[in-house]
């Protein structure tokens, strides 16, 4: 966001009422700065007209916002991963990715070979996202972000999103296709408009990544999504692994402070060689080289499955910083694709 901008912005909130809340702030007045935010950015001012004209914001998606979860209030507790593996890895999901994997092979077979990312991992976060393609949301996106933005819990991420937004439209997106989550994610894959802009492909030489119609564009913005993440070719995203009675899990734990979801990669090990680990009596029950570097995750504890992980598992949570996207992707990855 340019200076000036956050410095009128700023103006505009200090001048609020002590305690105020964001919407006491007219939000016709917060859309003019969203405007001239877009028009800083070069947005057509053909484009700012069609998507801001009448526009009026959801008391839906602010009730939608305020009810996200915080953290729980038992630290150190978590919900069982088990259980949500068995909601989202499903026969519906399963039988869904096989379809869609067996009818796209010489779509996969040549994103493979461009990106590195093994297809079935594509088809699982599709498959993951939106249902293949089912369940993309039926919220104007200008919408849900302008009022995102004007609420204010946090300003500057959706003003950016917003803007973003505009621009995608200024390619000859019309506004009544641009539909998506509450949150502003969209498409097949559901990408932020900023995670569009900087890494949507064109995955059927039609011109355009058009991630509500095209399965090549759609497989291949995933891909590259992923490569940019950092995906090891060659390596698992993790295998199942059967640890020893008595191995003391807890003191292995990393001692690396992750600046982004912290307390998802606090239940994680230390990184050790698949035959560190093997020394230690963990055994992996899949094919996995003995000089991968690994961690060790027993989500559910002790006596429940675990699983040594790879760099590419924190690849999968880039996606979505979530141990239990994560888990689901990967197994129904594994499912789809055995």
């Amino acid at each position: 966001m340019p200076k000036f901008l956050k410095s009128f912005l700023a103006v505009l909130l200090v001048t609020a009422p002590v305690g105020a809340s964001a919407q006491d702030l007219s939000f016709d007045a917060y859309l003019q700065v969203l405007k001239a935010q877009a028009r800083a950015e070069g947005v057509s001012e053909q484009t700012i007209a069609l998507m801001t004209d009448g526009l009026a914001p959801s008391q839906r998606v602010i009730e939608l916002d305020q009810a996200q979860p915080g953290s729980p209030s038992r630290p150190g507790v978590f919900p069982s991963v088990q259980n949500y593996i068995d909601r989202h890895v499903d026969s519906a999901r399963i039988s869904g990715g096989r379809d869609v994997y067996r009818s796209s092979q010489p779509i996969i077979r040549r994103i493979e070979a461009e990106y590195g990312v093994p297809g079935q991992i594509l088809t699982a976060i599709w498959g993951h996202e939106t249902a293949y393609g089912n369940v993309t949301g039926g919220f104007d996106l200008a919408q849900a972000l302008a009022t995102l933005a004007w609420e204010g819990r946090r300003r500057e991420l959706f003003a950016n999103e917003f803007v973003s937004l505009l621009k995608i439209a200024d390619r000859g997106f019309p506004k009544s296709q641009l539909q998506g989550s509450w949150a502003g994610a969209f498409g097949n894959p559901q990408f932020l408009p900023s995670v569009y802009l900087r890494l949507a492909k064109d995955g059927d030489g039609d011109g355009r990544a058009d991630l509500y119609n095209s399965k090549a564009d759609t497989l291949a913005s995933i891909a590259n999504y992923f490569r940019d993440a950092g995906w090891r070719t060659g390596q698992p995203w993790g295998v199942r692994a059967a640890v020893p009675a008595g191995l003391d899990i807890d003191s292995m734990a990393s001692e690396i402070a992750a600046p982004v979801c912290p307390r998802v990669h606090q239940r994680h090990s230390e990184f050790k060689t698949v035959a560190e680990w093997r020394a230690l009596g963990v055994r992996p029950l899949q094919p996995i080289g003995e000089d991968v570097m690994a961690f060790l995750f027993q989500p559910d504890g002790a006596g429940t499955p675990a699983y040594l992980l790879t760099g590419n598992y924190r690849v999968i949570l880039e996606y979505n910083c979530s141990n239990y996207y994560a888990m689901s992707v990967g197994l129904l990855a594994d499912a789809i694709a055995p």
